[in-house]
C-alpha cells in the first residue's frame, strides 16, 4: 500500500520527525492537533474554543488526506483539566454526536505549551 505523509509545515515536524497526519491504503492517522494558529493558541483558558479549533484543523487535513469526519472511528482527547470534560464533550459532540467514533478523555500534566488545554488525534477509516 502507498504511503502518504501530509505536512502543515510546521517547524516542529522536523525537529521531532513527524507527520500532521499518514494515509496507508484507507486510514488515515492524524497526530496530536492542538488550538495553535499562525503560532498562536486560540481561545485562551477556554476549553471549549480550545476543543473546537482542534477538531476544525483536524478535520482540514482529513480532507487533504480524502477523507470526511464520517470516516473517523477514534479519537483522543489528552487534556490539562478533567475537571473541565464537559466543555472538551460539548465540542466534540457538536462535531461527532451522530457519527460517534470511539474516544478517550486522558488527563495529562502538560502539554507543550501551558495556554493548551487540549491536544487531540485522530483515527479515520476512509469508507469504500
Amino acid at each position: 500500500m502507498k504511503r502518504v505523509n501530509i505536512s502543515s509545515g510546521a517547524k516542529w515536524e522536523d525537529i521531532v520527525g513527524y507527520s500532521r497526519a499518514v494515509k496507508i491504503g484507507n486510514i488515515v492517522e492524524v497526530s496530536g492537533t492542538t488550538a495553535v494558529v499562525d503560532g498562536k493558541v486560540i481561545g485562551i483558558k477556554e476549553a471549549y474554543a480550545q476543543t473546537k479549533a482542534v477538531i476544525q484543523k483536524i478535520e482540514t487535513v482529513l480532507k487533504q488526506a480524502g477523507a470526511t469526519m464520517n470516516d473517523v472511528v477514534r479519537t483522543r482527547m489528552f487534556v490539562t483539566d478533567i475537571t473541565r470534560w464537559e466543555e472538551y464533550s460539548r465540542a466534540h459532540s457538536e462535531y461527532f454526536k451522530d457519527i460517534k467514533p470511539t474516544t478517550s478523555i486522558i488527563e495529562v500534566k502538560a502539554l507543550i505549551d501551558p495556554d493548551m488545554l487540549i491536544e487531540m488525534e485522530a483515527t479515520a477509516i476512509i469508507s469504500e
